[in-house]
């Protein structure tokens, strides 16, 4: 019996949504998370949400592109491949910048109209900052505390030979 992707749940029959730019295959209860992504399919079982069945559904659906056909990648790519990853070491570039500067906790704060105790806490690491306050800390200070987000492929290597994951490849258990 299938299980869902999701929640594990072993049941009858899967529905395929894209929850947050994934598309998994996940049972009834779960589906209402996400997003139907309609494939076309020569079983007979129909899916939650279709309405017709036959030649006269996969014609409406073989004029509209499917998501990642355009693609000729062997791995699809969403919005987070282009954007910027906060360094590891943010909390040190902001402290070294405010010292060389000569300025305190606080008076970099006054400057930037935030809290001191904001500052303490990005300087510390205990916090990451919001957009707009690391917006602030790099004209400020003249540093950056972005890194290009490099996809590393190799270390999904040697998962599934047909280049299929679920959540259980990846996720990592508490134990």
């Amino acid at each position: 019996m299938p299980q869902c992707e999701m929640c594990g749940k072993e049941v009858p029959s899967l529905t395929t949504v894209r929850i947050e730019g994934a598309e998994i295959d996940v049972c009834d209860d779960c589906a209402d998370f996400g997003t139907e992504v309609r494939t076309e399919s020569t079983s007979s079982t129909s899916t939650k949400y279709s309405t017709d069945s036959g030649s006269a559904g996969s014609s409406s659906t073989s004029g509209t592109p499917s998501t990642g056909s355009s693609s000729t990648d062997s791995r699809s790519h969403d919005m987070f491949d282009e954007m910027d990853e906060i360094a590891q070491d943010y909390d040190q570039r902001i402290r070294n910048a405010r010292e060389s500067a000569g300025l305190s906790q606080e008076e970099l704060a006054d400057q930037l109209n935030e809290k001191a105790s904001l500052i303490r806490k990005l300087e510390h690491g205990d916090s990451l900052p919001s957009d707009s306050v690391q917006t602030k800390l790099e004209r400020k200070l003249s540093i950056s505390l972005s890194e290009s987000a490099e996809t590393d492929d190799s270390e999904w290597e040697g998962g599934s030979s047909t280049g299929n994951y679920t959540l259980g490849d990846v996720v990592r258990r508490k134990e």
